[in-house]
Order: structure tokens, then sequence, then C-alpha cells
């Protein structure tokens, strides 16, 4: 009975999400969706991602939480637009909130949207919101044991980010061991490994991002 109820609310987030896509596609717009576990450093991230970028390029943000405008207060800066959803019990952003979101964004000439999902690891990976780009953030804090308990996550994730490096000698953290234990999960994805307050670290991914949003931008052109 159970997945008799969960196969149509999938099916009609996929359609949701197809025409999202459709929707960036044409107007040559990159989006990521960020998802971690509460903690893992998601906003401090953001934050110093956009502060690179920021000044190159016209970015919104769409942030879930299940309450409050904390995220979003954040990451509301010069040349950024943000939107925050309350999902109120809900543990995921779906499709159909992100079409409602962008009803309430300039998209005209927008080059990115960054989605930070709710903190859970479990069900955001069930749904596409129409994204080109999912990216998984693991902290150190968190232990190195995470991708094993929670693989589905890292297998649909295209970039895991190792968040918090600089406190690894003050845990039982073992960077290869959570390296390896991703890529036997998923062997293509791409892993930055980041101190989020430390902004030169950051600067690889960002490097990352932006060839990214030129991809995009030249899928446009040649549609």
């Amino acid at each position: 009975m159970k997945v008799k109820i969960v196969a149509p609310v999938l099916e009609g987030n996929d359609k949701i999400a197809n025409e999202l896509k459709a929707f960036y596609a044409e107007r040559g717009i990159f989006v990521f969706n960020v998802i971690s576990s509460p903690g893992a450093g998601k906003t401090t991230l953001l934050e110093a991602v956009i502060d690179y970028m920021r000044k190159a390029f016209k970015i919104a943000v769409i942030v879930g939480d299940i309450e409050d405008t904390v995220d979003a207060a954040r990451l509301s800066k010069p040349n950024v637009q943000a939107i925050q959803l309350n999902t109120r019990s809900a543990c995921h952003l779906d499709a159909s909130m992100i079409k409602s979101a962008l009803k309430e964004l300039n998209t005209d000439q927008l080059d990115m949207i960054i989605v930070e999902n709710v903190g859970n690891l479990v069900c955001p990976s069930d749904f596409d919101l129409g994204e080109d780009l999912r990216i998984v953030i693991l902290s150190t804090t968190e232990g190195d044991d995470k991708p094993k308990k929670y693989p589905i996550t890292f297998f649909k994730s295209d970039v895991a980010v190792i968040n918090k490096v600089d406190l690894i000698p003050y845990t039982n953290f073992n960077l290869d061991k959570a390296k390896r234990d991703i890529t036997s999960i998923n062997y293509s994805i791409k892993i930055f490994e980041v101190t989020a307050t430390k902004q030169e670290t950051v600067f690889p991914l960002v490097q990352f991002l932006e060839e990214k949003i030129r991809q995009k931008r030249r899928f446009k052109l040649n549609v």
C-alpha cells in the first residue's frame, strides 16, 4: 500500500521538475540543490560561494527550512535575491514549492539559482527539483560513517563537499575512509575538501560552479 501512495507523489513531482528544467534551459539559468544534515555548514558555505560570485553573476537563493527566515536573511546580499520557504512539518522541498517560489523572483537575466534544501539526508534525495547539479555536504564533526548510512543521497549527488576539514585533528574523522566510501557508492562524484569559514578553501568549488554556468549559457545559445 505504501508504494501505491508514494509513487503518484513522486510522479507528480517529476512532471513539475521537468517543467522547471525546460524553464531553466530556455533562460540559461544554472541551478544547484544543496543537501546536508542540520549543522553541516550549508549556509556558511553558501555565504562564501555567494561572496565570491555575486559581483560577476546574478544569483537567486531559495531556502527551505521548517520555520523562520534566518538563513534567507544571511544569504540576501546585493545582486542576490533570497526567498524563504517554510515547510512547517515537511522534511524536504519539492518541485511544486520551487515553482511557486519562482513567481517571487525576477528571473530575467538570472545566471544561477541556489536551492538550500531542508536539513535532512533522507527525504530530499527522493525529490527532483529540476536542478542541474546536486551537492551533498558532509561535515567532519558528523563522523565519517554518513556515506554508508545514507548511500542513496550520495549516489544521487553529483558533488560531495567535505566541510570543516580544519577540525579533523580534533575529531576521529578519517578523511581517506570517507572519500573511499563516497566513491565506492558513486564513482563519478566530484569531491571538494573545504573549511567554509576560510574563503580561500572554497575557491576550487567556485571555479567549478563558474564553469557550469558557462556551460549552461553555451547550451542556451545552441538550443
